[in-house]
């Protein structure tokens, strides 16, 4: 049996919330995204807004399974979720027109997954 060690109960209870609504949707996006939240901590990717900017379109739904740091600018409106934002991510996000979401509220949102791109 795999040893669970991480200690987060709110990480716990997301990846479980994923594994489930994989399960019953049959949305293999879910399932992906719990196993990469199950890696430890230091190996969770960590995504600069540059980055974002540069590989996606105007209105893109954007999932990183990680954090998203601040350095860089967006020039268009995205919807952002991720497992935590930066303070200065959150504004330039908000400040471009777009929002940025937990991947719960995004898991609520759209449950078949569709047009989402994960990054990270």
């Amino acid at each position: 049996m795999k040893h669970n060690y991480k200690t987060n109960l709110q990480l716990l209870d997301l990846i479980s919330g994923l594994k489930k609504q994989s399960r019953e949707k049959q949305v293999p996006l879910w399932r992906d995204i719990a196993i990469r939240l199950e890696c430890p901590t230091r190996q969770c990717p960590e995504v600069n807004l540059s980055r974002i900017n540069r590989y996606t379109k105007e209105k893109d739904m954007i999932l990183v399974p990680g954090k998203v740091l601040g350095a860089g600018e967006l020039d268009h409106q995205l919807t952002v979720a991720a497992l935590s934002f930066s303070g200065s991510a959150k504004s330039k996000i908000t400040a471009a027109g777009g929002s940025c979401l937990s991947i719960r509220e995004l898991m609520d949102r759209n449950p078949e997954g569709a047009r989402v791109r994960i990054m990270g």
